[in-house]
């Protein structure tokens, strides 16, 4: 029986367009854009069957809880890669690339990145091996989507000469274009780019230290450092900091002769903006997409969600509004994709809500920023059973813990003790401290925070469970 292909799913993404509901803290490939699972859930079970091996995950430390809980969820098996910082798609599957060819040099490798979405996931296999004989035959395989618009949203791809029975040479990449020269690849029968790519492990890092000897012997030097940080890999980040930060496809298939394309129809979406998940969403008679507390009168063509406050629309047209708990967007569908540029805004006048959700989950609980001022903020924090947070001090602000739930075991400075129910805590500032919850059931406590400055980033680990010092 041939050996099973090696999927690598890539976690890196951001997601901006998509904000309020997409941001750093909570990408938008965790997020539940189109039925119950997120789109990292969905891909992980596309890949279920005898036709694929034990993915691998390429994701950021940050994001560590986020895979292995959802992966969890769904009793999903994952391999997980950490990237020490995000150096684009080029040096993620070069890396995850080098590490396969470790153990098998002709490992047929399926990359995918994991915010996308496929509504025909049969379709989607057939496709994927229809393409391995021109993988295993030495070709770096892309997906070619079968346009059904002129979209100026993607990169296009020109096939080529016919190679193998399914598989066609790649004639021309091109960059996002205009709306003239998309109408011009839709009648030519281009193919959107997927950024899916199928390829033999060693014939990818052969190519990319043809292009960019420099990022391979980095990449080489990354893996071959790795260190075990409790069932992850993590790349050595003096390696991975010498690899050049760019696309696979501006590294190597724009130059490579060995590229090849195989034509995919199966339902996809990279879920670009709102728009785009308006467009792939079901719509009433009016054209309107609504989720949660929404109600609409008069309303055409709005995609509306909201997090629990009650949004209403009357008499507008071709909005999108989406209200989190702590942001609201309201943005012209046809500008979904300036999105990003109000985000830039946001993050240049110090918006935490660029960055962070009002709730956040972290290996050991979550937490919830129930006020935020001048001066002080007001968290409601949930410790799981056996949960950890870091040996930690603070250089900007003192703290006040009151638990409302069960038992929580903490160490201040020389001192460690438990505390329950209606009990206080004061972290004085730099103090040394730690709170854990040795229970069975859940801890949870109100902390309130009071200092010069309240950033997630002034935290000084000394010592961490979750390899995060």
């Amino acid at each position: 029986m041939p050996a099973r292909i090696q999927p690598v799913i890539l976690c890196g993404g951001s997601g901006t367009r998509l904000w309020p509901t997409s941001r750093t803290s909570l990408p938008k490939q965790f997020v539940p854009l189109l039925g119950p699972h997120s789109t990292f859930q969905q891909t992980l079970l596309r890949l279920q069957g005898p036709l694929f091996a034990r993915p691998i995950v390429v994701a950021n430390r940050d994001h560590r809880c986020l895979v292995e809980k959802q992966a969890a969820a769904i009793d999903a098996g994952v391999t997980l890669l950490l990237e020490p910082e995000r150096r684009d798609s080029g040096p993620a599957i070069l890396a995850a690339c080098t590490l396969v060819a470790r153990e098998d040099p002709e490992a047929v490798v399926l990359v995918l990145p994991s915010d996308h979405i496929v509504t025909e996931p049969r379709a989607f296999r057939r496709a994927v091996a229809s393409a391995l004989p021109a993988a295993r035959a030495g070709r770096l395989v892309t997906f070619g989507i079968e346009a059904d618009h002129a979209s100026t949203e993607y990169g296009w791809i020109r096939p080529g000469t016919r190679v193998e029975a399914r598989c066609h040479a790649v004639h021309t990449f091109a960059e996002k274009p205009d709306a003239a020269r998309a109408a011009t690849y839709l009648s030519d029968r281009w193919l959107w780019n997927s950024g899916n790519f199928l390829m033999r492990a060693d014939t990818l890092c052969a190519e990319y230290a043809a292009f960019d000897p420099d990022t391979a012997a980095a990449a080489v030097r990354a893996v071959e450092a790795a260190a075990d940080e409790g069932g992850a890999l993590a790349l050595d980040a003096e390696g991975f900091a010498g690899t050049h930060k760019t696309s696979l496809d501006f590294a190597v298939m724009e130059k490579t002769s060995r590229a090849a394309v195989a034509r995919m129809r199966c339902g996809w979406s990279d879920v670009g903006n709102w728009n785009a998940l308006w467009a792939i969403s079901e719509r009433d008679d009016l054209g309107n997409v609504s989720r949660g507390a929404a109600e609409l009168f008069d309303t055409e063509g709005c995609f509306v969600s909201s997090d629990g406050m009650v949004t209403s629309l009357v008499g507008v047209r071709d909005l999108v509004v989406v209200a989190e708990k702590d942001a609201i967007l309201v943005a012209d569908r046809s500008r979904c994709g300036d999105v990003r540029k109000m985000v830039e805004i946001l993050r240049s006048k110090g918006r935490p809500q660029a960055e962070w959700h009002a709730s956040s989950h972290r290996p050991w609980g979550s937490y919830r920023v129930l006020e935020a001022s001048d001066g002080f903020q007001v968290k409601r924090i949930t410790v799981a059973p056996g949960g950890r947070l870091s040996l930690q001090k603070h250089r900007h602000r003192a703290e006040h813990w009151v638990v409302v739930r069960g038992c929580a075991r903490v160490t201040v400075d020389d001192t460690v003790a438990d505390y329950r129910e209606s009990e206080h805590i004061f972290i004085p500032l730099g103090a040394i401290h730690r709170l854990e919850n040795p229970g069975n059931d859940d801890v949870e406590l109100i902390e309130v925070q009071l200092g010069s400055y309240l950033g997630e980033d002034d935290i000084v680990r000394l010592e961490d469970a979750y390899h995060r010092a």
